[in-house]
């Protein structure tokens, strides 16, 4: 799809009244829609699922679902208890028999990333997908609750960081779809860089733009070991609450940590020790020069790297000697090259705390060698949110939802959320 130019620096944040901030984001909704009305896709929705009694999800940007997984998990804690949604969650069969019962219903996705979207079908078969540039989208559904982690390749710190690059204003079609699609809240997620990026101009910006779209917004730097998963990962989630309804979102203190009244961190031993015979394929090949330009290898009783979108550079099981550094950006792998080898398939999902029935696609196509199918496993592992971070954030918007449909129901009421 051939955009026009997207430069984006007379939208930059401005002191200024809200007014003024909404009708330079207006401005450039209708500029996105000109576009889709002369480019964008025909293709129509059918008449999706939805139900009265749940909060209906569309997902942005779905990837494989980690996401959507975590969040419907959320839904299902609220309605059954954490203990026991954490107990069916372990069974593919189980948890096919109670995740009706969840609070959050998800009924529609897009995406473009073809075996991501062959995963997400294979777990989330109810859900009507389309496979289609979201800025050919030319109308959302009506949904409850949008999810989505919208691209972010300019606001990584390991990449570009170019605050006129057109891929980090893909917001732009999210919070067009919040625009039509009205839900009582949504939660966006994104890499830790982007809170840096322009020196914070670019957060206060996104910031701004979803207020003027109708929300009360918050946003927040976490790390997702502090709520179960053994990784050092940092992620920004942007949670807003639609401006008539009075509910203050608070994000959800860590679980897990040092502290008495914690859960001690999930270790690499505690969450892929078991496999360490068994581990499934991982990628193979030699390292590189920036491969060892740093340490890849955590100890069994630490929390893993962060799980990157790409097998080349997933981090060194925990087996073996550890890595020694030679010098400044330069370390070595000791004693006989066998001793070190990449995390796996198996391994990785784990550690981003999907359960081990979750299905990943990797096109299906034998012909094409064994590290680039695994790469695109890799890559939708990666991308991905941790199911139980996920979880985590989505518990106060089930918990509230749950509440509030419930104490409606009882004055035989409407709930406000529609």
């Amino acid at each position: 799809m051939k955009l026009n130019e997207r430069g984006r620096a007379k939208y930059r944040p401005v002191d200024s009244n809200p007014e003024e901030v909404k009708q330079l984001l207006l401005e450039k909704i209708a500029e996105e829609e000109e576009l889709i009305r002369e480019l964008g896709s025909d293709e129509e929705i059918p008449e999706l699922d939805y139900r009265e009694d749940k909060i209906n999800v569309i997902s942005l940007f779905s990837g494989c679902g980690g996401l959507d997984l975590g969040v419907e998990l959320a839904g299902l804690s609220a309605m059954i208890g954490e203990e026991k949604a954490l107990e069916v969650f372990k069974d593919r069969d189980l948890f096919n028999d109670y995740r009706e019962k969840s609070i959050f219903h998800t009924v529609y996705a897009n995406d473009l990333f073809k075996e991501a979207n062959e995963s997400y079908r294979l777990n989330f078969p109810r859900v009507f997908q389309q496979e289609l540039d979201i800025r050919k989208v030319k109308s959302f559904p009506k949904a409850d609750l949008v999810l989505g982690g919208f691209p972010c390749p300019g606001f990584s710190e390991a990449g570009p960081r170019l605050i006129d690059d057109e891929r980090n204003f893909l917001y732009i079609h999210f919070i067009r779809c919040l625009m039509q699609a009205k839900p009582f809240a949504f939660v966006a997620e994104n890499v830790k860089g982007m809170l840096t990026l322009g020196k914070g101009e670019v957060i206060n910006q996104i910031v701004q733009d979803f207020t003027s779209a109708g929300y009360h917004v918050k946003f927040k730097l976490v790390n997702s070991r502090d709520y179960g998963v053994p990784q050092l990962r940092e992620r920004v989630f942007i949670i807003g609450i639609r401006d008539d309804l009075n509910f203050d979102y608070e994000f959800p203190e860590p679980t897990h940590g040092e502290d008495q009244d914690q859960y001690p961190y999930v270790t690499l031993k505690e969450a892929i020790g078991d496999l360490e015979s068994n581990p499934g394929d991982w990628f193979e090949g030699g390292f590189s020069p920036i491969y060892l330009s740093r340490n890849r290898k955590k100890d069994w009783n630490d929390q893993s790297f962060t799980i990157q979108a790409s097998g080349r550079q997933a981090p060194l099981h925990p087996s073996g000697p550890p890595m020694v550094k030679l010098e400044k950006d330069k370390w070595e792998l000791p004693d006989d090259p066998s001793l070190h080898r990449r995390l796996s398939v198996k391994e990785i999902a784990r550690i981003q705390t999907f359960p081990d029935w979750f299905q990943f696609s990797d096109g299906g196509n034998m012909s094409v060698q064994k590290n680039n199918r695994l790469n695109k496993v890799y890559k939708q592992i990666g991308n991905a949110v941790p199911v139980l971070l996920a979880k985590a954030m989505a518990m106060p918007l089930a918990e509230w939802a749950k509440n509030h449909i419930d104490q409606a129901k009882q004055n035989h009421e409407q709930p406000v959320l529609k």
